[in-house]
């Protein structure tokens, strides 16, 4: 039973999961292209951001229950949350964003502009009020707006993906830019993956390792009345998350054999690791 389940569940439905994200990106689509035709958009964002967080959730709730893949948020508690905060993560996976995305409420991210362009995935992007990640100094200006309004902003200062092999991309400083002229604080988030969970190389068409285990870690809360100066804030940063990263984080977090079948647990806060049978 337990070679059955590992051999024949976990990969269909690893693949009906990508199949459950694309249809609940065409709803949510569907659902807000038509305001952007109306007068002040803007005061649509946030019924559209919580429109995303519940669709991110109900994926994040499949992926445990189909025990494909193991999610544990540590330190995730609402209480603890910090509201109009910049929230800067490390980024080993194509699918951090939306597994932090579903737990952090009202937030805004950093999109590419090749994504913002796209008519199956640009209207909710546009109406949740994300920033193009080309547009410079406007782009931080119109972050730093949408976090003094009331929103978080989730950005992975490393850009991309990080490289396999390396502890962290260079950072980019656009972050600490924007939290100073928001007078936002700024909270680490430490990210985890098992190998070849849409890692950088490895497409997310290709079946990795399963089940695969994420883990997100709240880290230190810098504090917006900080006195360190712009570099010394990206600095720090930069300190913080290099010192929670492993010199190869593809190797530190491996897959876990899988347990037989059973009644998944309800998600409520950091997921249980399964038993072994």
């Amino acid at each position: 039973m337990r070679v059955l389940f590992q051999r024949v569940w976990l990969p269909v439905a690893y693949y009906v999961s990508w199949l459950f994200f694309g249809l609940g990106g065409l709803v949510l689509n569907l659902a807000c292209a038509p305001a952007l035709l109306f007068p002040r958009r803007e005061d649509h964002g946030p019924r559209a951001r919580a429109l995303t967080t519940g669709i991110l959730d109900l994926w994040t709730r499949w992926l445990h229950a189909s025990r494909v893949v193991q999610i544990t948020y540590h330190g995730f508690d609402p209480a603890r949350l910090p509201r109009a905060a910049v929230y800067v993560a490390n980024h080993p996976s194509l699918v951090d964003a939306p597994f932090l995305l579903a737990r952090l409420p009202d937030t805004v991210c950093i999109f590419k502009p090749a994504l913002l362009r796209n008519p199956a995935i640009g209207p909710a992007a546009l109406l949740c009020g994300y920033v193009r990640g080309d547009a410079g100094v406007d782009g931080i200006r119109a972050a730093a707006a949408r976090v003094a309004s009331g929103c978080s902003l989730l950005i992975f200062p490393e850009g991309t993906r990080t490289v396999p092999g390396a502890e962290l991309n260079p950072l980019r400083r656009g972050f600490a830019l924007i939290a100073r002229r928001a007078g936002a604080p700024i909270q680490l988030v430490h990210v985890r993956s098992s190998p070849l969970m849409a890692r950088k190389g490895h497409p997310w068409w290709k079946l990795p390792p399963l089940p695969g285990r994420f883990e997100f870690t709240l880290g230190e809360l810098i504090p917006a009345d900080t006195p360190l100066s712009t570099a010394e804030l990206a600095e720090l940063v930069d300190a913080r998350l290099r010192a929670a990263s492993p010199a190869d984080p593809s190797e530190t977090l491996p897959a876990k054999a899988s347990p037989s079948p059973a009644a998944p647990r309800r998600l409520t806060g950091p997921l249980p690791a399964p038993r072994n049978p």
